[in-house]
């Protein structure tokens, strides 16, 4: 019997029927002798008089169907699911079981609660039986096109929710699709071909913008679990003329046909995989994870496999996790203790950093921090894999504990002790806790108490960024560089660092392109010797000398929101004016992209409200005497994308300042 039944134009399975009675009619049930049900196979149910076997249709079939648009998908135990794919790519028989057939897509499911969800989802989309029609012929009739950085993808019109379909695509992203294609430009340069992972690709636009831009530098994978957006995927694929492979050993025997068809710019390699699965079968160079929600779970995994030197980047957007909204969520899942804080962004990034090199240790790897970005709705990480013990050793030696005052908010790292001090309110700068009743201090962490940023890495990242166009990204980019330096001054120039043929990065040598202009030899490709062994004589030591001494100083942690330590009755100078003031005075201070208000500096926030109050002026008089006077004292309103910081010219030269003790 034809398992089939043609209904217009739409193909449906004999399981999907209008009424019972279209189900009895699927034989002569009113025949003389025994006859078989036609949904299950014989050794289920056997050859039966016509009593029992209506008996059987209506309370086995009929009585746990489901109903979608005047039809009914009724359970099937035919042998319609014979092949499954294994861990390693190949089809193998599986045991025959209970199921239902999808009237709009055909995709079989075994549970009803899961088949009830997954119509839920078409209803949502809008896809109907006639609209799946037209997309199996090639059309795409429900979906639209959608454009950036010269790539083209096919998305749903409900695209930005993620509960309702089946591949998310959400154009407020796009930051943070930029930020880790600089990245990899930048990977590319060390070496190449790279072994590049998207583990959850939805529509599969990073993948494709990789490709597409990097050409031969990369060799791109594509994962996504869900049946739908691997379908996606390649639709995605053949609209941006890449072809798709299912698996890299039909590329190498397709050699020659991919010679003979110059329409394609390249080729991806699409699988529909558990990402953990994925990454512990196979190694790669760049891997690129952004769950539906926290990360966590798929840390070991990435760290198990991926190469020396390579790169992990994280995006996480668990946003109510990190922002202290679910406390006991945040434990469970970072095992971290926090509170909301004016800092609490760059708790955040912490948290997720300090979670990536716990998992990297148990594989006896360090990370290097390359890279953390707090922006709208998700935290970015990207750290540089280190492999090696000693390396772990020292990665885990910079997650320590956070002393924080709650009446103050001033912060402290625990001191690289393992020791038990007799009060730790001694190490915090403040002393509330002298002057105010009971306990004022909580302990936050344990967090990442390193830098946050690589600042020989970000001057090349804006590089790649001008050499591919990407403009969107430079002012973010310039900003992040400053922050990393904790300066308000950008001396850098774009074209500065390309003039190194080598750059130091966690004492290890990184040798890069000596330069991209006309007339110099291009060493890209011969100069990458992560791979090998690195000795000494790589490199003179008056210039490795020179390297180190060019590597500044790490920032410092954590940053203080200006509004939320001005002082009542005065209107506090503008940022960009207040800078020069803590230079003056003999600090490092910079703005931060975590708050538009903040500012990173190494000054105690008892000495930054003494140089606030300094150059604040009251509110009920323009100028009053012993007061120093500004410019302007309108609110802080600029934001730290909008222009950089220039250097500004004082009318009255300010007195120094002498800080004070904490």
């Amino acid at each position: 019997m034809d398992p089939t039944s043609t209904s217009g134009t739409a193909e449906r399975h004999i399981s999907i029927q209008q009424s019972l009675a279209d189900l009895k009619n699927l034989i002569d049930i009113e025949g003389a002798g025994k006859k078989t049900c036609p949904l299950c196979p014989e050794e289920k149910f056997k050859p039966n008089y016509s009593h029992k076997l209506r008996r059987h249709l209506q309370h086995l079939h009929w009585k746990v169907s489901i109903d979608f648009e005047g039809y009914r998908m009724c359970i099937c135990h035919l042998a319609c699911r014979r092949m499954k794919t294994n861990l390693n790519g190949e089809q193998v028989p599986v045991r025959i079981g209970a199921h239902y057939h999808c009237i709009v897509c055909s995709a079989t499911i075994a549970r009803r609660t899961d088949m009830i969800s997954h119509i839920t989802r078409h209803l949502n989309k809008g896809d109907t039986e006639a609209s799946f029609t037209g997309a199996s012929s090639g059309q795409l009739s429900s979906t639209e096109v959608m454009k950036e950085v010269d790539t083209d993808v096919h998305v749903f019109p409900n695209h930005t929710t993620p509960q309702k379909t089946d591949s998310f695509f959400n154009p407020k992203m796009k930051p943070n699709r930029q930020l880790i294609f600089c990245t990899l430009a930048v990977l590319a340069q060390e070496r190449k071909p790279l072994e590049c992972l998207d583990a959850f690709g939805a529509t599969g636009i990073m993948g494709l913008q990789w490709a597409k831009h990097l050409g031969d530098a990369v060799r791109v994978t594509i994962n996504d679990i869900n049946e739908g957006s691997v379908k996606m995927i390649g639709e995605n694929c053949h609209l941006n003329r890449m072809k798709v492979v299912m698996n890299r050993k039909e590329e190498e025997e397709d050699e020659d046909e991919v010679e003979e068809n110059d329409d394609t710019l390249g080729t991806i390699e699409v699988t529909q995989m558990d990402a953990n699965v994925l990454m512990h079968l196979r190694a790669f160079d760049f891997i690129h994870l952004d769950p539906f929600g926290t990360a966590i779970n798929y840390f070991d995994a990435t760290f198990r496999n991926v190469r020396n030197l390579g790169i992990v980047s994280v995006t996480s957007t668990d946003i109510s996790t990190l922002y202290c909204k679910a406390l006991n969520v945040t434990m469970r899942h970072y095992g971290c203790n926090i509170v909301r804080t004016e800092y609490y962004k760059e708790v955040a990034a912490r948290m997720v950093i300090a979670s990536m090199a716990r998992a990297a240790a148990r594989c006896n790897k360090g990370i290097e921090v390359l890279l953390a970005v707090a922006l709208e709705h998700f935290v970015l990480v990207v750290v540089r894999v280190l492999r090696g013990p000693s390396q772990a050793d020292e990665s885990l030696k910079k997650i320590r504990r956070l002393i924080h005052c709650q009446w103050c908010e001033e912060r402290v790292f625990y001191k690289k002790c393992h020791m038990l001090e007799e009060s730790a309110y001694q190490q915090l700068p403040c002393d509330c806790h002298g002057s105010m009743p009971g306990k004022t201090a909580v302990e936050l962490g344990p967090l990442w108490s390193g830098s946050l940023f690589n600042t020989g890495f970000l001057r090349r990242m804006l590089f790649e960024a001008v050499q591919h166009g990407i403009e969107d990204i430079h002012p973010l980019l310039k900003n992040l560089t400053c922050e990393s330096e904790c300066t308000t001054l950008k001396h850098h120039s774009i074209f500065g660092p390309m003039s190194h043929s080598s750059q130091e990065e966690s004492g290890v040598v990184i040798k890069t392109l000596a330069s991209h202009k006309s007339g110099v030899e291009d060493t890209s490709s011969a100069s990458y010797s992560g791979q090998e062994k690195r000795k000494g004589s790589e490199l003179p030591g008056n210039a490795a000398k020179r390297q180190k001494g060019d590597i500044p100083s790490e920032h410092p942690p954590f940053y203080y929101s200006i509004h939320r330590h001005s002082i009542r009755g005065m209107n506090i100078p503008k940022i960009n004016k207040f800078l020069p003031y803590l230079t003056q005075a003999g600090f490092r201070v910079g703005r931060t992209h975590f708050d538009p208000t903040g500012i990173r500096t190494d000054a105690t926030l008892a000495q930054l409200k003494a140089i606030l109050m300094k150059y604040s002026m009251p509110t009920h008089t323009d100028s009053l005497p012993g007061i120093h006077s500004h410019a302007s004292a309108e609110p802080i309103s600029e934001p730290v994308q909008d222009s950089t910081p220039k250097p500004l010219e004082i009318d009255q030269p300010a007195e120094e300042v002498k800080p004070e003790s904490g």
